[in-house]
């Protein structure tokens, strides 16, 4: 089948390289190019990066809305478009530009966790199973009706980081499935419940802030959903640092959240709203992420230190 592909991020590789292997195509659309770093020098999309690598054209239009997508999309002689976070919203006409339209691969178990931040949003809300979904795009935000579904198990270590990097090459398993059942007109779409919908919003840096008045099990599920990006904070000893890898201790509470209760070999042991969590690693202001044991060592953390929520920046 000959296909355009529209994305932008690393999630979107495999999906690209996965098409190119097993379909033509005709065009790969991605984000223009954006200053990155201390220098600002530009960088390109990692699908812009992938598709040149490939031999593939690629064009980058600054906005789906003037016209040049949808003449490019028209012009290229395609079946459909497979759209991978693009990252832009498209207009009917570009929605419509294509004899099978555009179809999307959304990291949920839809219509659980529409929007941009699905696979944070999971592990945060600690759900134990997500997938990836096949969807026709419609004119809403992930609205469309799903063609083919594909379920996984999260681990309760997991960060949303490995979460991401594991869906990225399920998707793109899922997305040849579809499009085999497609060319042979067995494929069958199914409307989305909208009842049942739940919404993924961006994250942002407050994101990141831990409470820890909050129960355990919502404490370790944040700490890890917000793996890599914007990252756990808190305040130690009056400066901000970095939790990683957390899940809830059997160590006995009941005292100020915040509070760390016992210090051993798997790391620090903090009291939360109810239960106490267990944090393995930590990131001290201005220094590198290491082991919540080693930083003990050296006197960074102590029994009694209180970890405090940041206060958030100011707007």
């Amino acid at each position: 089948m000959r296909v355009v592909f529209m994305g932008s991020p690393e999630f979107a590789v495999p999906c690209l390289r996965a098409l190119a292997g097993a379909h033509e195509v005709a065009l790969v659309v991605s984000q223009p190019d954006k200053p990155a770093g201390r220098g600002g020098q530009m960088h390109a999309p990692a699908v812009k990066v992938a598709a040149l690598e490939l031999g593939l054209p690629v064009i980058q239009p600054k906005s789906a809305r003037t016209g040049e997508l949808q003449k490019a999309l028209e012009e290229s002689g395609a079946e459909v478009a497979i759209v991978v976070a693009y990252g832009k919203i498209l207009p009917k006409a570009v929605l419509d530009a294509l004899p099978r339209g555009c179809l999307n691969v959304h990291a949920s178990l839809l219509p659980k966790y529409r929007g941009a931040a699905p696979v944070q949003w999971a592990v945060i809300d600690g759900e134990t199973e997500t997938g990836v979904d096949i969807m026709q795009l419609d004119e809403g935000m992930d609205t469309g009706a799903v063609l083919y579904q594909r379920k996984v198990a999260i681990d309760p270590d997991e960060t949303s980081g490995e979460l991401l990097a594991r869906l990225a090459p399920l998707g793109a398993e899922a997305l040849l499935h579809a499009l085999d059942e497609l060319a042979a007109g067995r494929a069958v779409a199914t409307p989305q419940d909208h009842s049942r919908a739940t919404h993924a919003r961006m994250l942002t840096k407050a994101d990141g802030a831990i409470d820890f008045t909050q129960p355990a099990a919502a404490v370790a599920s944040r700490i890890r959903g917000v793996d890599p990006w914007p990252g756990a904070q808190t305040l130690l000893r009056g400066q901000v640092a970095k939790l990683f890898r957390a899940r809830p201790s059997d160590k006995a509470s009941g005292t100020r959240p915040g509070t760390v209760l016992a210090i051993d070999d798997a790391g620090v042991h903090v009291a939360c709203g109810t239960g106490s969590v267990l944090i393995r690693e930590i990131q001290p202001p201005n220094r590198k992420r290491m082991p919540a044991l080693q930083l003990a060592n050296g006197r960074g953390i102590a029994v009694g230190d209180v970890l405090e929520m940041p206060r958030p920046e100011p707007a």
